[in-house]
């Protein structure tokens, strides 16, 4: 038996081949998932690595979701969308990948398993993820859903700063309106 659709908030990224279009694959593949909804894209950011310098710039962005997934099974679903684009996981922790899709949020709120953490756990410290999160979160479609208020809120007040990101000037193979 399917669970409610709830909504999901995931942040993708990407900084081996051609960005842009991993990402519109990915957002793609996602939205082809069975129940799946996509309901916005934030604008992307493209970035300088964080942690493991010595690698190319990223791409980031955020989605938000709407399936009767629970985080766990959307992660296994995630996992295969990143392998089937390319991603080889390696020893080296935040190192160059053609794709990495988090798992962000929960509208069911805090979820945690042997596999999924939810919120996650380093979400407020990334540039990267607060920037596009923030943009995501002021579509109409989020912007009004009660579950997200308290988390643009929360967005609004951190000061993660912009050093090493920049708006992404490249084209955008994906729609902004899903």
């Amino acid at each position: 038996m399917k669970g409610t659709p709830r909504h999901h908030i995931l942040g993708l990224g990407s900084n081996l081949g051609d960005r842009a279009d991993i990402l519109a694959q990915a957002i793609r593949r996602i939205g082809e998932l069975p129940s799946v909804r996509i309901l916005a894209i934030s604008e992307a950011v493209d970035s300088d690595p964080v942690g493991y310098a010595d690698q190319p710039k990223f791409l980031n962005l955020c989605i938000a979701i709407s399936c009767d997934l629970n985080p766990d099974e959307l992660l296994a679903k995630t996992l295969e969308i990143e392998r089937g684009l390319g991603r080889e996981r390696t020893a080296q922790r935040n190192g160059p990948r053609t794709l990495d899709i988090d798992l962000l949020f929960y509208e069911g709120g805090p979820w945690d398993s042997p596999t999924v953490t939810l919120p996650h756990p380093r979400w407020s410290s990334r540039g990267f993820v607060v920037i596009p999160l923030g943009n995501l979160l002021q579509d109409p479609v989020l912007a009004k859903h009660p579950a997200w208020t308290s988390l643009a809120s929360e967005v609004r007040s951190l000061s993660v700063g912009d050093q090493g990101l920049r708006a992404w000037q490249g084209p955008t193979p994906w729609s902004k309106t899903p």
